[in-house]
């Protein structure tokens, strides 16, 4: 069974996944490159995580005729589901990304309460300038998109003594109770930092927008760490302040030059960085490890997003 996966090299890929079931033809994309040959022979390819997209790019033209699945680096799909055949079955990273993003995610909260990217600017003028400030403790966390990297921000929430920590997701449901998003009008402005996880679609574009920035308190912080598209930035911006933000994630992205983003004193900001980590790597490859050891039992494979067709 002749599988693709991306890593430099077959060594580097059996040094990073251990014991590989006997059957696995490897080859590798290194470089983020196509191999050769072999397109009319593999069955199941994973796909880097930054630069899935130019690999498919080079998979047009070629002919696969046994190919059955492809795995994401990433757990977002919408960038490259449409570019998939339909008879290609596709598995995102579930799961692979919650401990960076949800660390990058407080991270973030942290920052911006904590004046921390002020005073990194301050060291380049050597100016001494304390801030009496906020912190994450007695505040009210409104979660938005509770899955798997929302349930592992409360997580790691739990040592910061926050006040409350209120849920929402898609499909609401109890035990922990989680709130619908029509929920979102009557929440916004009962908290104080609110994280977005929220996947990335025309359903949930502008999610966050004038009329829920309108209802939330002053000083609110939003921790923008799903996709840029979920927080309405023009109507942020017409706030001129009131609401705070901290966003990993841009619409557009990257951000142009003299976007007005980039001069607002009021948002702290990294470049798309959540699952950029070394949590990542042991995480993508125990997933490889697991989807490689189900195709060879014949078992259906994880984090599946669409099934073959």
């Amino acid at each position: 069974m002749k599988v693709w996966l991306p890593y430099d090299s077959v060594v580097q890929a059996r040094q990073r996944l251990g014991e590989i079931t006997d059957g696995i033809d490897i080859d590798v994309l290194a470089h983020d490159k196509v191999p050769a040959s072999g397109a009319d022979q593999v069955e199941w390819i994973a796909l880097p995580n930054y630069t899935a997209n130019k690999v498919v790019d080079q998979m047009k033209g070629l002919v696969f005729p046994k190919l059955g699945w492809i795995q994401l680096g990433s757990a977002g799909f919408e960038h490259i589901i449409d570019l998939i055949p339909r008879h290609v079955g596709l598995c995102n990273a579930a799961g692979v990304h919650d401990a960076g993003t949800s660390e990058l995610a407080i991270g973030l909260a942290l920052c911006a309460l904590r004046s921390l990217d002020r005073y990194a600017v301050d060291r380049l003028t050597e100016t001494f300038a304390p801030i009496y400030d906020d912190s994450l403790a007695d505040k009210r966390i409104l979660i938005v998109g509770y899955g798997r990297i929302g349930s592992a921000i409360e997580r790691r929430l739990a040592g910061f003594e926050v006040a409350s920590i209120t849920r929402v997701a898609h499909h609401p449901r109890t035990d922990p109770a989680v709130h619908a998003v029509t929920d979102l009008p009557d929440l916004v402005g009962q908290a104080d930092v609110i994280f977005l996880t929220v996947p990335g679609s025309e359903e949930t574009r502008n999610l966050i927008n004038a009329n829920l920035l309108s209802r939330m308190a002053d000083r609110t912080l939003i921790v923008n760490v799903g996709r840029g598209l979920l927080l309405d930035m023009d109507a942020l911006l017409a706030e001129g302040g009131r609401i705070r933000a901290a966003v990993d994630v841009t619409d557009p992205e990257p951000l142009p030059k003299s976007h007005p983003l980039w001069a607002a004193d009021f948002v702290t900001w990294s470049p798309h960085v959540g699952g950029r980590c070394r949590a990542y790597e042991p995480r993508y490859d125990a997933l490889i490890r697991a989807q490689l050891s189900r195709l060879v039992q014949g078992e259906p494979p994880l984090n599946i997003v669409r099934s073959p067709q």
